[in-house]
């Protein structure tokens, strides 16, 4: 089953988004990015399922909830930008 990452600028970042996904029934968790995706230095992300991905973001979109790029988790462990 692929996951998504929704990188968050910090760790705030991260919980605020999770909360909004939390309030709407998405279940999310919050995990430090992967070090390949953590650039900018500490990054964290939220992790959705594949199936709630575009609802997630739609929340976090309508709730003015900032994030930035969107990974994939393939099921081999591979990890890509996803076309959201």
């Amino acid at each position: 089953m692929v996951q998504y990452l929704i990188l968050c600028r910090s760790l705030t970042y991260a919980q605020k988004a999770a909360r909004a996904l939390e309030r709407t029934g998405i279940t999310a968790s919050i995990m430090r990015a992967p070090k390949e995706l953590g650039k900018e230095g500490c990054a964290y992300c939220v992790k959705v399922s594949e199936r709630r991905l575009q609802a997630a973001l739609t929340v976090l979109k309508n709730t003015e909830t900032r994030v930035g790029r969107v990974y994939s988790i393939e099921a081999n462990g591979e990890i890509r930008e996803a076309a959201v």
